[in-house]
């Protein structure tokens, strides 16, 4: 009765799962894939050089056994290894390898397939010599913790390090924010079958990379309990590799980040110069990689800047989806900043909100600092927060918005200048003088100001960017046109340079 190379292969791990530990099965061999038999020779796929190597220097006896009980004394084991993910869209690109315990007559093309497929640099033989430390496989279950080296690896009590006040629900959308947000929606949802694998995340301190690969993280647990999600630093897990290599456990260390289905690795960036921790990281991020699992990251910038890191890493980086998170403008600020009070049951009134939200317009985390302060003066105080209670309080932590050049400023001197109310200049009239004035003053609003074009016009009776970049642009035509006007322009900003 002829077989067939799957009914040989669950024979097989039949075999295998009755010799090694359940951790070790579910590590190591259900990823595997039965490809061919012929000649009593199968052929199984495996996901990369590096699972090829651990198979064959911790299990080739209980593979050796179950190829035996199966195909007799006559049968031999092959790898497909994958060296290619492929685009999507074409099949992955492998190599044969035959098992290197067994086949003691490669032919010549076998010899060359081996060779190809471990074409390694020296430190990366180095790396995964120390990955493949010699284990007894029925021993799984004593394997440590990277975070808790007290405790044995269990998967179902494994903690995902996330911070749990990190939510989608809190994370505020702008323009932004807006592309990093919605991949990061799109990944949270189908985690590893999307194009944004791995997903990188980047932009400046306190900008809120954090929170939002964290509320990816934390939306995936809610709604796949089956799934493990893990959050590290880039610090962290270099400190738990360099640990590994000195208690001679590295193998403990690769096994656990080999059981991750979401690792979300913050501040990439760290890894820069530390060759052999790159290595590995290289090693378990084309696992999960080709296993169909979820990588998230974060860096401080974009990946072709980061120096440091090895080609093949960057690449890599490359594959899925690259979006950056930038200063919030000035309505986005706003809602951060009602959202944050809203959550905190406090009431704070409109005013307040636009002088915070004009005053800190740096990052979201000297935002929510500065939030903080205030509620906390207001509580030793037992005050209700006003605006000149929140000038008063933040004097040493922001900006005086009276001490620079801020919208109110310029319409009420502009104003004056032109000898008319500043509430004519916000009207809809459409008399020649208001419409200079008007235009004079959202030219110096967005030379003085870090409001958007948006912004600007909404202070100038909810007019659109359109009628702001009209005005500046009128502005500017009239000063390299009109001597006079020139003259108007110059006494004028010589008020602002004042202040």
């Amino acid at each position: 009765m002829l077989k067939d190379c799957r009914t040989v292969w669950a024979n097989c791990l039949r075999v295998i799962k009755a010799n090694i530990g359940e951790q070790s099965y579910r590590t190591w061999f259900e990823p595997i894939l039965p490809v061919q038999l012929q000649n009593n020779v199968l052929i199984i796929q495996v996901p990369s050089q590096f699972f090829y190597e651990w198979l064959e220097e911790h299990y080739v006896d209980v593979l050796k056994k179950s190829i035996y009980q199966e195909l007799g004394h006559d049968g031999r084991l092959e790898y497909s290894i994958v060296v290619d993910q492929g685009n999507g869209q074409n099949k992955p690109r492998t190599v044969n390898i035959p098992t290197a315990r067994k086949a003691a007559y490669p032919t010549p093309q076998q010899q060359d397939n081996a060779m190809a497929a471990s074409a390694m640099t020296a430190s990366a033989r180095n790396v995964a010599a120390a990955a493949a430390a010699p284990v007894n496989p029925d021993k799984a279950a004593t394997l440590r913790n990277p975070f808790e080296a007290s405790k044995a690896i269990d998967r179902n009590y494994l903690k995902s390090q996330l911070n749990h006040t990190y939510s989608f629900e809190n994370y505020i959308e702008g323009d932004c924010n807006r592309l990093a947000r919605s991949a990061g929606m799109a990944v949270a949802n189908k985690p590893g079958t999307t194009s944004f694998n791995p997903l990188m995340i980047y932009g400046g301190v306190g900008l809120g990379k954090t929170h939002l690969v964290q509320a990816i993280g934390n939306h995936i647990k809610a709604t796949s309990d089956d799934k493990f999600v893990l959050y590290v630093s880039a610090e962290k897990f270099t400190n738990q590799f360099i640990e590994s290599l000195r208690a001679n456990a590295v193998q403990d260390f690769a096994n656990f980040y080999l059981l991750v289905d979401i690792l979300i690795l913050d501040d990439v960036q760290f890894l820069s110069g530390k060759d052999k921790t790159q290595e590995m990281f290289f090693h378990i991020f084309n696992h999960l990689h080709q296993a169909g699992r979820q990588i998230i990251m974060t860096s401080d910038r974009p990946p072709r800047d980061l120096n440091g890191l090895e080609d093949r890493l960057l690449s890599r980086f490359k594959w899925g989806l690259t979006a950056d998170l930038q200063s919030p403008d000035f309505e986005t600020r706003m809602a951060i900043i009602q959202n944050k009070m809203q959550q905190d049951g406090i009431d704070i009134p409109p005013q307040v909100v636009e002088y915070l939200a004009h005053s800190v317009n740096t990052n979201v985390r000297e935002l929510e600092g500065v939030l903080i302060s205030l509620v906390a003066q207001s509580s030793l105080n037992r005050r209700e927060i006003d605006l000149e209670m929140a000038k008063q309080a933040l004097r040493h932590i922001i900006e005086e918005v009276e001490a620079e050049v801020n919208l109110d400023f310029i319409q009420k001197t502009v104003a004056e200048y032109f000898s008319i109310p500043v509430d004519l200049m916000k009207a809809k009239t459409r008399k020649k003088e208001v419409v200079t004035a008007r235009q004079v003053a959202m030219y110096f609003a967005k030379e003085h100001t870090s409001h958007s074009l948006k912004s600007i016009g909404h202070n100038f009776g909810g007019r659109d960017h359109s009628t702001v970049i009209h005005s500046v642009q009128t502005v500017s035509d009239l000063i390299d046109s009109d001597k006079n006007f020139k003259s108007t322009i110059q006494e004028l900003r010589k008020k602002f340079a004042g202040k």
